[in-house]
């Protein structure tokens, strides 16, 4: 789990924080967007065990819609970058 969130969605909030915050208020959402990454990877750690004895393949079908779910809300709402000053965001 820890090399896939890794891989995967764990640098979301770093790689979003460094491409579209303004510098007036990146402390501010750094600091806000750390703690829903540590938060959320702490609510995994803990409702694993519990979701896993419920049923493995109904745990992993969760994670996975919850991945599919950020792709599109990634995809719909977070902007281009490519080739743009933060002035222009």
């Amino acid at each position: 789990m820890v090399v896939s969130f890794s891989l995967g969605m764990g640098p979301i909030p770093w790689l979003i924080m460094s491409e579209i915050l303004p510098v007036n208020i990146k402390g501010l959402a750094g600091s806000i967007a750390t703690l829903a990454n540590w938060f959320f990877s702490w609510l995994i750690t803990m409702t694993a065990n519990l979701l896993l004895a419920w049923r493995s393949g109904g745990t992993f079908t969760l994670y996975g819609v919850v991945c599919a779910f950020t792709v599109v809300f990634v995809t719909l709402w977070v902007p281009e970058t490519k080739g743009k000053t933060l002035e222009k965001l």
